[in-house]
C-alpha cells in the first residue's frame, strides 16, 4: 500500500486513536479560534454593515492563518519524521527493521509517509476554513490552493530532511539539532543566494522558489509584483516544483546511504577479554567527581561525538546574522525596516536567534531524559544512591553547560548593543534577566516534560511543542496588537478567550500525571502575563515588561522543578500511585 508495510499499519492504525480525532477537532477549533479573536480586534462587538470591511477583514485572516500554518508544517513535520526515525534507533528496533525484506525505498519512505499523516490531514482539514475566507471576500481560490500547494511540498521537503539526518545521526539530540539548524541554515543561504546573484536574475528567480516562506509572501500579496492593468494571476508553481525536487533529491541520498549508515558500527563494539587490553582499558577509567549526573552529563560523550558540529553551525549563523546587522549597530540606526511594525533589524536578529537557541536547550535536555528510559539505563538509577536533587539539577546544570555556546551568543548580542548605544545600559539588564528567565524555563520544561510523559516521541513531541506554541501565540498577538488602536482593556476583552483557551491548553501539558496547584496556577497566569508584557513592551515599558517575565516564567520553572524533586522516586518506579 503505497509507501509499504509501514505506511499501512500508520494508515490503519491511527484513526483508531482518540488522540487522532482530538488532533483533528482541536486544529480546526484553534483556526475559527484565531478568526474570532482577530474579528474582535478588528471589528470587536460593532455590527459590520459594508461588504469592503469583511473583505479587508478576510485578507488579513488568510495572511495569519498562512503564516501560522506555513511555520507549524515546517516544525512539525521536521520534527515528527525525526523523532520517529530517532525512536526506532533509541530502542534498538531499527536493526530489527533492517532484517526484514523490506525494501530501502520501502523503509525511507515507509517512516516518511507514516510520520507526515497526521501533518498531511492537518493540511487537508483547514480547507474548509480557508475557503470560509473566501466567501467574506478579499481572497481569491488560487491563492487558497496555492497556498495550501505550498505548505504541503515544504512538509514533505521539511520532513525529507529530518528522514536524512535522523537514518544519518545516532543520538536524538543530534537529529534534532542538526534538523533544525539545517532548516534554518538553508533558508539563509537562499536568501544569501539571492541577494548576491539578484533576486531578477533567472538564477536568483529560482534558488527564491526554494524559501516557501518567499514563495508565500508572493501568493499572499499578488499586487505587489503586478504592474499591468489586466487582473493579477497568482501562481505557487515554480516553488512547488522545486520543493518536491529538493525532497526527491534528499530521499534519493537516504534510500542510497541506508545500509551504509545503519546498523551503525558502535553497535558491533565488543569489549576485548584480552588481559593486556583489560587492564589499558582499566588505565583509562575516570574517576566520578561530585555528582555523577553532572559529571555524566558533561564528562562523557552522552550525546555523540559530533555534538561539536552542532555547536559550530550555530555559532556560524550567529556570525552571518551578525555580519548582516552590523551596519545597523555601528551606525547607531534604528528606524531601518520593522518587522511586525515593531521590531527593528537587530532586535528582530536577537530574537530569531534566541527562539532557535531556546528550541535547542529544551530539545537537549528533554531528550537527556529520554535517552535514559530508551537506553534502560534509567532503571540503574533504582540500585543507585543518588539522590532526587543530584539526578535533577545534575540534568539541568548539564544540559545548560552543554547548550553554552547558545546562552552566550544572544547575551554576547545584548552586550553589544549597549556598548554601541543601541539600548540602555539599564534595559541591558533588563534584557539579560529576562533572557536568563527564559532560558531556565526552557530547560526546565524539558526535564518536566521527560519525566511526565513515559514515551519518549511523546515527551518530546509535548515539550518542544509547547515551547513552538507559546512563540507562535506571541507571533499571532503582535500581528493583531499592531492592526488594533484600541485601549489595553478593550484589547484584553478581544483576546480573553485567545488567552483562555491557551491556559487550557498549558494546563493540559504541565498537568500530565503530576497534580500541583502551583501548576495550575502557572498555567492560568502565564498566557496573561505574556500578553500584558507584550502590550507593555509596544506601549515602551522596559522594568514592567521584564518583572512580568520574571513572574510568568520564573515562577512556572520553579513549580515544574518543585514536583520533579518531590516525585522522582515515582518517575523511577520506586513508588507507585497505589502506595
Amino acid at each position: 500500500m503505497l509507501a509499504g508495510p509501514i505506511f499501512a499499519r500508520e494508515a490503519l492504525t491511527t484513526p483508531r486513536q482518540f488522540r487522532h480525532f482530538l488532533v483533528r477537532a482541536g486544529y480546526i477549533a484553534a483556526l475559527f479560534l484565531l478568526m474570532f479573536t482577530a474579528g474582535q480586534v478588528t471589528f470587536g462587538w460593532k455590527q459590520t454593515r459594508t461588504v469592503g470591511d469583511l473583505a479587508r477583514f478576510g485578507a488579513l485572516v488568510f495572511q495569519v492563518f498562512s503564516l501560522v500554518q506555513l511555520s507549524l508544517v515546517l516544525f512539525f513535520a521536521l520534527l515528527f519524521v525525526a523523532n520517529n526515525v530517532s525512536q526506532e534507533k533509541d530502542r534498538r528496533t531499527m536493526i530489527l527493521l533492517l532484517m526484514t525484506d523490506m525494501r530501502d525505498h520501502e523503509l525511507v519512505l515507509g517512516k516518511l509517509s507514516a510520520s507526515l499523516l497526521n501533518v498531511i490531514i492537518m493540511l487537508g482539514i483547514s480547507i474548509p476554513a480557508f475557503a470560509l475566507l473566501h466567501i467574506l471576500g478579499g481572497v481569491m481560490l488560487g491563492q487558497i490552493f496555492w497556498s495550501i500547494g505550498i505548505c504541503t511540498a515544504a512538509a514533505i521537503a521539511a520532513g525529507s530532511w529530518g528522514a536524512l539526518v535522523a537514518f544519518w545521526r545516532e543520538k536524538t539530540f543530534q537529529t534534532l539539532a542538526i534538523s533544525m539548524l539545517g532548516l534554518v541554515l538553508f533558508i539563509g543561504t537562499v536568501e544569501g543566494i539571492v541577494f548576491l546573484v539578484g533576486a531578477s536574475s533567472t538564477v536568483g528567480q529560482w534558488v527564491a522558489e526554494l524559501n516557501p516562506y518567499r514563495s508565500l509572501f508572493a501568493v499572499l500579496s499578488p499586487l505587489q509584483s503586478h504592474l499591468s492593468l489586466s487582473p493579477p494571476s497568482v501562481s505557487g508553481l515554480k516553488s512547488v516544483l522545486a520543493l518536491l525536487l529538493l525532497s526527491v533529491g534528499l530521499n534519493a541520498i537516504t534510500i542510497w546511504r541506508l545500509r551504509i549508515w545503519n546498523p551503525s558500527r558502535f553497535i558491533f563494539f565488543q569489549a576485548n577479554s584480552d588481559a593486556d587490553d583489560a587492564e589499558k582499558q582499566r588505565s583509562k577509567t575516570r574517576e566520578v567527581r561530585g555528582n555523577p549526573v553532572y559529571w555524566r552529563e558533561v564528562g562523557t560523550r552522552a550525546y555523540g561525538r559530533k555534538v561539536f558540529v552542532i555547536k559550530l553551525a550555530y555559532l556560524v549563523l550567529a556570525g552571518f546574522v551578525c555580519y548582516a546587522i552590523s551596519g545597523f549597530v555601528t551606525q547607531m540606526v534604528d528606524d531601518g525596516p520593522q518587522f511586525l511594525g515593531m521590531l527593528s533589524t537587530p532586535g528582530f536578529a536577537f530574537l530569531a536567534l534566541t527562539i532557535l537557541g531556546l528550541i535547542l536547550i529544551n530539545a537537549q535536555t528533554v531528550t537527556s531524559m529520554t535517552s535514559e528510559r530508551d537506553m534502560k539505563t534509567l532503571e540503574l538509577l533504582l540500585v543507585t544512591d543518588i539522590t532526587a536533587k543530584e539526578f535533577i539539577f545534575g540534568k539541568l546544570l548539564g544540559s545548560l553547560w552543554n547548550t553554552k555556546e547558545l546562552i552566550v551568543v544572544p547575551a554576547a548580542m545584548v552586550l553589544w548593543f549597549a556598548v554601541a548605544g543601541l539600548v540602555s545600559w539599564e534595559n541591558f539588564l533588563y534584557l539579560e534577566v529576562s533572557l536568563f528567565t527564559l532560558i531556565l524555563f526552557a530547560a526546565a520544561l524539558g526535564l518536566h516534560a521527560g519525566l511526565s510523559f513515559e514515551r519518549s516521541r511523546s515527551a518530546v513531541a509535548n515539550s518542544l511543542g509547547t515551547i513552538f506554541f507559546l512563540f507562535i501565540g506571541i507571533f499571532v498577538f503582535m500581528i493583531l496588537l499592531v492592526e488594533a488602536s484600541s485601549s489595553f482593556f478593550l484589547q484584553f476583552q478581544s483576546f480573553v478567550v485567545f488567552i483562555g483557551v491557551g491556559s487550557i491548553a498549558l494546563y493540559a501539558s504541565l498537568r500530565h500525571k503530576i497534580p500541583s496547584g502551583a501548576l495550575t496556577l502557572s498555567a492560568g497566569m502565564l498566557p496573561f502575563f505574556t500578553f500584558y508584557a507584550i502590550t507593555s513592551y509596544l506601549l515602551g515599558g522596559s522594568l514592567g515588561v521584564c518583572l512580568t517575565i520574571l513572574a510568568a516564567y520564573g515562577f512556572p520553572t520553579i513549580a515544574m522543578l518543585v514536583p520533579a524533586v518531590s516525585e522522582f522516586d515515582m518517575a523511577l518506579g520506586r513508588t507507585t500511585h497505589d502506595r
